[in-house]
């Protein structure tokens, strides 16, 4: 065996792996087709094209697949989140617009599973502080783009304040017109509005 192909085996996907992100797939797809209560150990397993009894061996529960899926939606948001910290380059309007719009894609692209984040944060502890960690690392991002438009470090009115009240902002406009059918471009645009207005 040459030390290409060989490479190429270890690259390649195991097969639990990929029957775990079918488990993970199915569960999205499900949440966008039926009520939270209606998706069932049961049901998972059949669309992921296993047994019941198979899932067992990935997830001990759908409360185990559910807290799966958040992990890995808010993984791609927090790797957007590091986008905005690195992008020192572009001024504070932009970078602030692009955060907005980056988290309105991750809404767009995953609302089903990112609503079931916010309503199960109460009730699965694991979920809730998977989301809780997402917002702060977008609080953080947001707190250094403030800070260099030159809002103040420290006081009523700080980088960090305004940064941390208009991340839940948008969060919570985002959830509220993603439950809602509702325009989610029009929703950021004026969460973006609202940004720029702190902006000295």
């Amino acid at each position: 065996m040459t030390d290409a192909s060989r490479r190429r085996r270890r690259d390649a996907p195991r097969k639990g792996d990929l029957r775990e992100q079918a488990i993970l797939d199915a569960a999205e797809e499900q949440l966008g087709t039926r009520s939270l209560d209606d998706v069932t150990v049961e049901s998972l397993a059949r669309a992921a094209g296993i047994t019941r009894n198979a899932l067992y061996f990935y997830f001990g529960s759908k409360r185990d697949v559910l807290t799966a899926l958040v992990g890995r939606t808010v993984e791609e948001i927090a790797d957007d989140a590091a986008t905005t910290e690195a992008d020192t380059a572009a001024e504070p309007r932009e970078r602030i617009a692009q955060a907005v719009r980056n988290t309105e894609r991750s809404w767009a692209r995953h609302g089903v599973v990112m609503r079931a984040a916010v309503e199960l944060g109460a009730v699965i502890p694991e979920v809730g502080a998977r989301w809780a960690e997402t917002v702060e690392r977008y609080i953080a991002a947001m707190t250094e783009v403030l800070s260099g438009a030159g809002l103040p470090g420290t006081g009523p009115g700080s980088a960090a304040d305004v940064a941390r009240a208009l991340c839940w902002m948008t969060e919570r406009t985002l959830y509220h017109a993603s439950a809602a059918g509702n325009d989610l471009s029009r929703a950021s645009e004026v969460c973006i509005g609202i940004w720029h207005r702190m902006l000295p």
